[in-house]
């Protein structure tokens, strides 16, 4: 069994008192929280870093103390690992990467989790407003 590792972060911004969540729109049509491949000998926490940059050019805060883990199947013979944080969007200069990504959402936590396209992203960010409560 081949094992692959990604890892991301649900992103949010506070604007006005109200917390809103970074959603996107994939190329391949479903709607996702930022995540990304492992490259070489990176931290978690570098990859979530990278792929939040490369994903939409914005810079976060990772917070750590929040990290889960969802495990799926992509394909046959590999099982994926996806690691998630919670990270506060520091920087606002967003702009989508063209080959992944067709929109960037700022929804806030109803809309965001009508939007999401898969339960185990839906429960993610569950988990993640939770913990920032």
């Amino acid at each position: 069994m081949e094992r692959e590792k990604s890892c991301g972060a649900v992103l949010y911004l506070m604007k006005e008192g109200k917390r809103f969540y970074l959603i996107e729109k994939m190329r391949l049509g479903h709607y996702s929280l930022v995540k990304g491949h492992v490259e070489g000998n990176e931290t978690e926490e570098e990859t979530a870093l990278r792929e939040i940059k490369e994903e939409t050019n914005l810079d976060a805060k990772l917070d750590t103390s929040f990290r889960q883990v969802i495990t799926y199947s992509p394909k046959v013979g590999v099982i994926k690992d996806v690691v998630f944080f919670v990270g506060e969007i520091v920087s606002l200069d967003v702009k989508a990467q063209e080959e992944e990504v067709n929109q960037i959402l700022f929804l806030e936590f109803e809309d965001a989790i009508n939007t999401l396209t898969y339960e185990s992203d839906k429960e993610i960010l569950r988990l993640a407003r939770r913990h920032l409560k």
